[in-house]
């Protein structure tokens, strides 16, 4: 059983960064995802990434200001958001799961286990 643990959420003014950190205990499979979940909204993919073939994909309104990555250590993977806007404030939550054709899904049900997300503020 996968247990995912999220971290680096924070408030920060518009135009600032997060650096957001997901720790997999146990054999995590290779997707990871980041989801945002606004008050009153669905959860809905921002970015994702394969581990083993560093395959990533992100939502259009965060392309070019987020980075998904693996991390140095093991089973761990990080979401740097830059450029900070209001629109991007939320709870994210990391998930993970197998890979979904040539890359990884980008819906809720595509994924089993979930940390318990991580309060990002812009003002």
């Amino acid at each position: 059983h996968v247990q995912l643990v999220e971290s680096g959420g924070g408030s920060v003014q518009a135009g600032g960064s997060l650096i957001l950190t997901c720790a997999a205990s146990g054999v995590p499979f290779g997707c990871f995802a980041w989801f945002r979940q606004a008050p009153g909204q669905e959860r809905e993919a921002v970015a994702s990434i394969y581990t083993p073939g560093n395959i990533r994909w992100y939502t259009d309104p965060v392309k070019g200001r987020f980075t998904a990555s693996r991390g140095t250590e093991r089973y761990t993977v990080h979401l740097k958001m830059n450029s900070l806007k209001p629109e991007d404030a939320g709870l994210y939550f990391c998930a993970n799961g197998v890979r979904r054709g040539h890359g990884c899904g980008r819906t809720v049900g595509d994924y089993g286990s979930w940390g318990e997300g991580t309060q990002v503020t812009v003002s």
